[in-house]
């Protein structure tokens, strides 16, 4: 289940639980087309904005996602030092406090934490200082929350938090293969001939219905003129 905690200014602390089993092959493999979570992930979200807190937990909100939020700058040092955390969105204005101050405070207690930044007031020294402060991204206020969505996918993903399942990895390289295929003008017993791979195995792996071999997959990838290597780039970066 999701536990989701707001600090208010006063210091009070309410915790919100949305119910929800898990199932057991990961309850982000539904979610988010076919990722699973490796590990519980915890993210902390750091806006004096209430509202904004809100809004990006019930973005990110995931069974699988232990989600902190704090709208209270006189807690975020404290809040830093209270446990680990995968993923850090900030503010970059936080009234009262340095970004670099923050910054700092984030590399000396979460030093594996990634960091996505988010501003209202985007400028070239803001930027420059969150690329020195290696943030994973700058995100511009107002932002589409599915543009978060695919942001925070992609940090989770290249951290190997957030995995392809076996069943969506077949299916997304039998439809790559297939749309490789049929954009080269080839029809399936064209490629079976090309490939030496029998037609109705080609089939199976175009539906997604059986996974391919290394020594298949390296055939297949010569017939449609590619690298092995480029069908599982390409399934990383549609």
């Amino acid at each position: 289940m999701v536990s989701v905690r707001l600090s208010p200014a006063d210091g009070s602390s309410s915790s919100v639980e949305v119910a929800g089993d898990a199932p057991e092959s990961g309850p982000y493999a539904q979610e988010r087309n076919g990722l699973y979570c490796a590990t519980e992930v915890r993210i902390l979200v750091l806006d004096d904005d209430q509202s904004i807190c809100r809004m990006i937990q019930a973005a990110i909100a995931s069974s699988a996602f232990k989600v902190d939020a704090v709208f209270d700058i006189m807690q975020v040092h404290d809040v830093l030092h209270s446990q680990v955390y995968h993923v850090i969105i900030l503010d970059y204005v936080l009234p009262g406090l340095e970004s670099e101050q923050v910054f700092n405070w984030i590399r000396e207690t979460q030093p594996d934490a990634s960091i996505i930044v988010v501003t209202a007031y985007p400028t070239i020294d803001s930027a420059l200082n969150c690329l020195r402060a290696r943030t994973y991204d700058y995100l511009t206020k107002p932002f589409q929350v599915s543009h978060l969505q695919r942001v925070v996918t992609r940090c989770l993903e290249s951290r190997g938090l957030l995995r392809m399942s076996e069943e969506a990895l077949r299916e997304s390289l039998g439809a790559l293969i297939r749309e490789r295929r049929k954009g080269l003008g080839l029809t399936l017993a064209q490629m079976a001939q090309r490939t030496g791979v029998s037609l109705g195995y080609l089939s199976q792996i175009e539906l997604g219905k059986n996974s391919a071999s290394i020594e298949t997959l390296y055939r297949i990838s010569l017939g449609l003129g590619m690298k092995i290597a480029d069908l599982f780039q390409t399934i990383q970066n549609p």
